[in-house]
């Protein structure tokens, strides 16, 4: 598949993005789950987790740093903690909903939530997007795709300096 092609891509704009956190959001509330604490993986679940803490009125955020994807479709063997590492202290036996954009392989929503679990958490899981290729179905999910996503905060490269 030619990530290049808009016609093989799933193309979220940041209008699409706020509608999607608020169906999300409502989902989420609707089964229930209060969660005390929204972490997000970071990078790409950093934007979905904070705005679902607005979203779902959750005050108490923190992110947990993950890295699996080097490049587009390239990444490590396995999904690697980075440093600065969660303040597991403050997570033992709360209620913790864990954000990233999309499941894709799954083996990083796993990895994290395995981690957070073992500190005695109640712990759900939600993404924007869900892949077919998952090994980890999340709790909450706005939309299934096997498409290459083009989320609207990583579509541009990053920003660099004018001479």
């Amino acid at each position: 598949m030619a990530n290049d092609d808009a016609a093989e891509k799933e193309i979220l704009t940041w209008e699409g993005f706020g509608a999607a956190t608020r169906e999300l959001a409502q989902t989420i509330v609707d089964s229930g789950f209060v969660p005390e604490i929204v972490i997000a993986v970071a990078r790409g679940g950093m934007i979905p987790g904070g705005a679902l803490t607005y979203a779902i009125g959750v005050k108490l955020t923190d992110a947990i740093n993950v890295e699996f994807y080097t490049d587009i479709a390239k990444t490590l063997p396995d999904p690697i903690l980075l440093a600065p590492l969660l303040d597991t202290e403050s997570i033992k036996d709360k209620r913790l909903l864990v954000v990233d954009d999309v499941v894709d392989s799954g083996r990083t929503m796993e990895l994290v939530i395995d981690l957070l679990k073992g500190y005695g958490a109640d712990v759900r899981s939600a993404v924007l997007y869900t892949k077919p290729t998952t090994v980890i179905q999340p709790d909450y999910s706005w939309r299934n795709t096997d498409r290459w996503i083009a989320f609207p905060w990583s579509a541009d490269g990053p920003v660099t300096r004018r001479s």
